[in-house]
């Protein structure tokens, strides 16, 4: 059986953000710990960068990513009688001043291609485009003419080209947008496309 996971390592999540070029993470929807629903985030030498755990009972509507030690680094929370699907990030486990808030596009008039709009401000950051139940995604910076700085991918084995399926797949992250900005985008575009 091929392995998710070469080993694991607690790593400084701050490595990944001095890098020049594009971060690959190994992203499984797999929480680490028994009876809970979450994600488990690896770098490229298989080591454990990021974590979500929420219990199996417990509401979806606030969410915590962590690093691999456990100390939250975006708390993730569903915006109350909203009228769409809208969802904050804040920094740590804070409750005041959201870094940004991300929207379901939901248009019938028009034909958008985007998934979801990401906004600080009332400046759009990110347009989301493309399908997350098939794990093809850009997150495009509308700041630099849409260029890509974040996609989701269908990861494959190394060895005989095997799919690992909707449950393990790639976030690559370019150096201009910060891993853990691209994770909480990927835990907002799980929570609005549950398959």
């Amino acid at each position: 059986m091929t392995k998710v996971h070469p080993k694991f390592q607690n790593t400084c999540e701050e490595s990944l953000c001095d890098s020049k070029e594009a971060v690959v993470l190994t992203v499984w929807k797999k929480s680490l710990l028994f009876n809970c629903d979450g994600f488990t985030v690896y770098n490229s030498n298989g080591e454990l960068v990021f974590r979500v755990d929420n219990y199996m009972n417990c509401p979806k509507d606030n969410i915590v990513l962590m690093d691999a030690s456990g100390l939250p680094l975006l708390s993730i929370r569903r915006k109350k009688l909203s009228l769409g699907d809208c969802w904050m990030v804040y920094d740590g486990e804070t409750q005041r001043d959201p870094m940004f808030t991300a929207k379901k596009n939901v248009s019938i008039m028009t034909n958008k291609r985007s998934l979801v709009s990401v906004s600080s401000k009332k400046t759009v950051l990110y347009e989301i485009e493309g399908s997350y139940s098939q794990r093809s995604c850009k997150i495009l910076d509308e700041r630099r003419n849409k260029k890509k700085t974040a996609e989701i991918k269908r990861k494959e084995a190394m060895v005989g080209g095997v799919s690992f399926g909707k449950d393990v797949f790639k976030l690559i992250v370019e150096p201009e947008m910060e891993p853990r900005v691209a994770m909480a985008l990927t835990i907002i575009l799980d929570q609005m496309y549950r398959y």
